[in-house]
């Protein structure tokens, strides 16, 4: 399994959580096998986002999709790739 793992700030929480709902076909079609949103204890305004795929090369295809086709961030995010240990599949 791998991981993206996505922070960054955001203006308005139910705003940010409507637009990434939005997309949650698109996230599965591309890959995406659960998904983690969280959020800072004492800071409304930012987010952090966990997607798990199968393997390495789905994240590295996800990554790869123009932001603008996600569009989940209204502001830029700073993503993450990461693997379980031993899961370089």
């Amino acid at each position: 399994m791998a991981t993206l793992h996505i922070e960054h700030p955001i203006s308005d929480f139910e705003t940010w959580n409507a637009a990434f709902a939005r997309f949650a076909g698109a996230r599965r079609r591309a890959g995406v096998r659960d998904q983690r949103i969280l959020r800072p204890v004492g800071d409304p305004a930012y987010v952090v986002v966990d997607l798990d795929f199968d393997t390495r090369e789905r994240l590295e295809y996800f990554g790869e999709l123009p932001r603008a086709r996600r569009g989940t961030a209204d502001q830029d995010p700073r993503g993450r790739f990461g693997s379980v240990a031993g899961g370089d599949r």
